[in-house]
């Protein structure tokens, strides 16, 4: 893996664990020489991780949307940078550009763009992994709701095994360079 797509909030949150997390991630990345592809922004958890990259003598690729970008919301300091038309440009840009999808804590923005991955990877239109980094039992309601899914019918258990919720960067390195695509779902009448 080259490239990691990380989706993440563009405040840094009420608490300070997951400003420490982003820098922590971002240092980590810059250390394991895998690039950050990301939203292009400065502010919170997202100019928090970017520039912890930087900082470490990492890469990082930067997709962030013409309105943005006019809104002064970019971090000038990007190895590199793409400037799109809008969001859903922006969102395919990053999931063409990278190997690998992290969801860090976030908004409904950052929702959204790993469950795309995701819903992608079931249908066979993305073959890399996707994972949420579970910093402070953020994402459990989220993870039991994948589980819910499957109890009720509208997930396959096989296909909830391809998706980690982890607060160990350890492990969801270890789950991704592992990785396999699911099988591509298949519908029953």
């Amino acid at each position: 893996m080259d490239k990691m797509a990380v989706y993440c909030g563009a405040s840094i949150g009420n608490d300070p664990v997951y400003q420490q997390a982003g820098q922590q991630l971002g240092q980590w990345l810059a250390e394991n020489n895998i690039d950050l592809v990301y939203g292009g922004g400065r502010y919170g958890l997202m100019g928090t991780i970017a520039k912890s990259v930087l900082d470490n003598h990492g890469v990082v690729w930067g997709v962030i949307t013409k309105e943005l970008e006019d809104r002064g919301t970019m971090l000038e300091s990007i190895t590199h940078i793409k400037v799109v038309e809008n969001m859903a440009e922006r969102k395919l840009t990053m999931m063409n550009d990278a190997q690998a999808f992290l969801a860090f804590p976030g908004g409904p923005g950052t929702l959204e763009e790993i469950t795309e991955a995701f819903s992608w990877a079931l249908i066979g239109d993305n073959q890399y992994p996707c994972a949420f980094y579970n910093v402070n039992d953020y994402y459990q309601p989220l993870a039991d709701m994948y589980d819910r899914m499957v109890e009720q019918g509208f997930l396959e258990a096989e296909g909830r095994q391809k998706l980690l919720f982890s607060d160990s960067i350890d492990e969801i390195m270890d789950f991704m360079s592992k990785y396999e695509p699911p099988m591509v779902r298949t519908y029953h009448k």
